[in-house]
């Protein structure tokens, strides 16, 4: 979803974003093909862009404990349809989280692992899974 961002720096990891426009013009924006990079100013919003979302924070979490065939991936989570993690995995590759290895065998074999940079989330990720059993232990 591409729309047009302003970012202020108030305090060193705060952001003040303003979104330009209506709903009808952030469609129009992401239509449009803009060469201007993002610019953010808070490391949160650039980590949420990265690993927002409902499946990449999970896919990631599962490839925190060892290499995974696409077929593994897609049975420990549930719900996901076989488009959307294809979408989750090329968007993780893209961005140097998730490696690709492709085996030249019948049928063709393909498996997931983190790279270097993705590992460099299993803290925050096992910080991210305690913090959410203890919210659903203590407020659910």
């Amino acid at each position: 979803m591409a729309t047009n961002l302003k970012s202020v720096e108030t305090e060193p990891c705060d952001t003040i974003t303003k979104v330009e426009g209506n709903a009808a013009n952030a469609k129009q924006c992401a239509n449009e093909s803009s060469n201007d990079p993002k610019q953010y100013i808070c490391g949160v919003a650039v980590s949420l862009e990265i690993i927002g979302g409902k499946w990449k924070g999970v896919i990631l979490w599962h490839l925190c404990h060892k290499t995974l065939r696409f077929s593994q991936l897609r049975r420990r989570l549930q719900g996901v349809t076989q488009k959307m993690l294809t979408q989750q995995l090329r968007e993780l590759e893209r961005d140097g989280l998730v490696n690709r290895k492709v085996y030249a065998e019948v049928p063709p074999r393909v498996e997931y692992s983190l790279t270097e940079l993705g590992r460099t989330l299993e803290p925050t990720l096992r910080q991210l899974c305690d913090w959410g059993r203890a919210y659903n232990d203590n407020y659910r």
